[in-house]
């Protein structure tokens, strides 16, 4: 390594630990080191992984018992002073070694330290210990249970696939859990508008009789929220099948980006000239959807629809495809769509999977009209209706194009 790359090298060390050093300085809790003593603690990091790996670990092994006794002598309970000095050492001697993944670890651990508030804010309120548990549960099933699944056809025509259903599985969850905390987290702050979008990702269907019951209760600042929904729905429906079949999300794409763009206008204007409300703190948004029953369950689901599509495949064709994701629609409608995705281009084509999910979404856009009318009166529901018409129409004529 020459003078001039090694200069580099310990420059970019010093930087990370001054980015450290500041950050902790202006931590509202007394910190043992600041903006001196991070950079030297980066700074030895990088000298001793030039030396030798003997020098690297006793390095370590002396930055571990200084912040020991940081800790030891600290009144704080925390220990994050302590774990970010150790990380400054360790980023140190990254960027001896590779400085090009030392300077976007660093900014992320100095993000994560600088964001101690809204992430104890959002771990608080946000997230309950029902949640979390839900979760756990979830991540050892994915990540213990994924593995020890077999890869290969089997069933009914071959097209249950026990890892590929699984995966597709937790991705749908694991995007649903993601609107459910934006929901919890951010409805309270923002209102039904951002409760509608986000709640959108976890049941388009659940989502859209809460806003038509918080018309009945809070008037015209939950219409915004009802029409989001749908496009929660879109933007869902194109991330599903790009985990079932890339190509049907690539063609897909431009007929759910032209439905999107409609739907952002037509949520920007009702919002432009509605007054935000936020919305009731003892309701709900939806029901949570990363536990394991609802991960079952929509795993039952998506298992029945792919034997169904794949039936109607072979006995009817490309139609027989389209009509059983318009019934599925009725249920679930990223579900019948993956169904239809999955059978792309082997079974039946891009352009017949792609038509598929467009009937899965409109007999679904139906069952959302049929709750909003129930949940929100006809007055809502008609109102919704003549919202998404426009929406509609760009996504069939994407489609069709």
């Amino acid at each position: 390594m020459g003078t001039t790359t090694a200069l580099a090298h310990l420059a970019t060390a010093l930087a990370i630990g001054l980015l450290l050093g500041v950050e902790r300085e202006h931590d509202k809790t007394r910190s043992p080191a600041g903006s001196r003593t991070f950079p030297l603690i980066a700074l030895a990091g990088a000298v001793a992984a030039a030396v030798s790996p003997v020098a690297l670990g006793v390095g370590l092994g002396a930055v571990a018992l200084l912040v020991l006794a940081w800790y030891l002598r600290s009144d704080d309970p925390g220990a994050t002073t302590e774990v970010a000095a150790i990380a400054a050492f360790l980023l140190g001697a990254l960027a001896w070694q590779r400085p090009e993944l030392a300077v976007p670890v660093g900014v992320v651990i100095t993000a994560l330290l600088a964001a101690k508030r809204p992430l104890h804010r959002f771990s608080r309120k946000a997230v309950t210990d029902r949640d979390v548990r839900d979760a756990m549960i979830l991540f050892v099933v994915a990540f213990v249970v994924l593995p020890l699944l077999p890869s290969r056809p089997l069933g009914p025509y071959g097209v249950l696939n026990p890892a590929r259903v699984w995966w597709l599985v937790v991705a749908v969850t694991l995007i649903g859990w993601a609107g459910y905390v934006a929901a919890r987290a951010l409805g309270q702050r923002w209102g039904l508008l951002v409760t509608g979008f986000a709640g959108g990702f976890v049941s388009g269907s659940a989502t859209t009789a809460v806003m038509a019951r918080k018309f009945r209760t809070e008037g015209e600042a939950a219409f915004p929220g009802a029409v989001a929904v749908n496009l929660a729905t879109l933007t869902q429906m194109v991330a599903v099948t790009a985990v079932a079949s890339p190509p049907v999300a690539l063609r897909l794409l431009p007929a759910a980006v032209a439905g999107a763009v409609v739907l952002a206008g037509e949520v920007a204007w009702l919002v432009w000239r509605t007054k935000r409300v936020e919305p009731a703190d003892d309701e709900p948004v939806v029901a949570r959807p990363m536990s394991l029953r609802a991960a079952l369950s929509l795993a039952g689901i998506l298992v029945l629809f792919l034997v169904v599509t794949r039936s109607a495949a072979d006995w009817l064709g490309g139609g027989g495809v389209v009509a059983a994701s318009a019934l599925g629609g009725l249920a679930d409608a990223h579900a019948a769509a993956i169904a239809a995705a999955s059978l792309a281009p082997q079974s039946i084509s891009v352009h017949t999977a792609v038509v598929a999910c467009g009937a899965a979404l409109a007999t679904n856009t139906v069952v959302k009209l049929t709750l909003a009318t129930v949940a929100g009166g006809p007055r809502f529901a008609l109102r919704l209706a003549a919202w998404l018409a426009p929406a509609v129409a760009a996504v069939a004529i994407g489609i069709v194009w």
